[in-house]
């Protein structure tokens, strides 16, 4: 999925900021990602499938379907969260 891509890029970024200038909704957001994708991956272990592995055609399984579907409302949460905390943090700090 090209979500977690980015996702592991903003990690790495965050990672590698010195963090007086990491903004707490960035952190957050990075983490909420990460939450996401090890949720996804946890999703595809316990239906018995290996993450990255399943395309989203007519013969995906089922869970896959339903994992992908999580992870995606996951992610848009995460997504909304974000900008909620960003805009305040822009309105706090200008």
């Amino acid at each position: 999925l090209k979500p977690c891509a980015t996702v592991f890029r903003l990690a790495f970024d965050v990672a590698t900021t010195p963090s007086r200038q990491v903004m707490a909704s960035v952190a957050s957001y990075a983490l909420c990602q990460s939450a996401c994708s090890a949720g996804w991956v946890a999703c595809y272990a316990a239906a018995g499938l290996v993450a990255g592995t399943v395309t989203a055609g007519l013969g995906a399984p089922a869970a896959a379907l339903a994992c992908n579907g999580a992870c995606g409302a996951c992610m848009s949460a995460c997504s909304a969260r974000f900008l909620v905390e960003g805009a305040a943090e822009t309105a706090a700090t200008g």
